[in-house]
């Protein structure tokens, strides 16, 4: 790799870091991104993945400073995520590529029309009946497997999920999945490790950007009220799910 193709990427993944604390999605356009440069799927897959803890750790610490995430509410969907991330890291190479982008960009239209039909979601946080949690665990542990798996548009799927089934406000759903995805990011690291498929060097630049990113971009969001954040979230969602709709258009 090239010193302008390293540092093509450290922007990129910078970046998409700032913007992504809020809305996720960020592999979405940092693997390609990878591919483009040469970085062999596999490789570019786990070395992002890699990266991802350390965008994770940067855009938990300022919620965690501010009070905004509830650690023991949230502790059973952590110990769910473990166990399926680790189930997902485990599939790659089994699903494809264009299969990933089909999913993920029909469920971020659905996410998005069903919360654009809630305008309160989000804004006002709702108490959670039983069913409603049952599915948000079940939610989670599926989701968990895809994040192990890909991660692009894992934690935007999270953030809908906790905001529309969960009742939780645009703050604390946020700053709750930054959490929950230092664990599924750390799980699926490690499988990759363990099977060889990280680049340490790249990685660990890349981390650096991502970390300083997330932490600049999770310093601002926690400032905004839950009204901005629901613009911004469901404006990327539906961008997001337009590329991803047009990618996979034959060329």
């Amino acid at each position: 790799m090239s010193r302008v193709d390293l540092i093509i990427l450290i922007v990129v993944f910078f970046v998409t870091s700032v913007v992504g604390v809020v809305t996720g999605s960020n592999s979405l356009i940092a693997v390609p991104v990878m591919f483009q440069v040469g970085v062999e799927p596999r490789v570019a897959i786990a070395t992002n993945m890699f990266a991802l803890v350390f965008m994770s750790v940067g855009g938990t610490i300022p919620f965690l400073q501010r009070g905004a995430i509830d650690v023991k509410k949230i502790s059973p969907l952590i110990v769910l995520t473990v166990v399926s991330s680790a189930i997902g890291a485990l599939l790659v190479g089994l699903v494809s590529s264009a299969g990933l982008r089909l999913i993920v960009s029909v469920s971020m239209i659905v996410v998005a029309l069903f919360t654009l039909l809630r305008p309160r979601a989000g804004v006002e946080e709702a108490e959670a009946g039983q069913y409603a949690t049952a599915i948000t665990y079940a939610i989670t542990f599926a989701l968990g497997i895809y994040g192990g798996l890909f991660s692009g548009g894992y934690v935007t799927l999270l953030t809908a999920a906790y905001v529309g089934i969960y009742g939780m406000k645009y703050g604390e759903a946020v700053g709750s999945t930054k959490l929950i995805n230092v664990f599924s990011s750390t799980v699926a690291t490690a499988v990759f490790m363990w099977q060889g498929l990280v680049d340490y060097r790249i990685g660990l630049i890349l981390g650096a950007a991502m970390f300083a990113g997330a932490y600049v971009g999770a310093h601002y969001a926690t400032k905004l009220d839950d009204v901005w954040l629901r613009r911004i979230f469901l404006t990327t969602v539906f961008l997001l799910a337009a590329k991803t709709m047009i990618d996979l258009l034959p060329h």
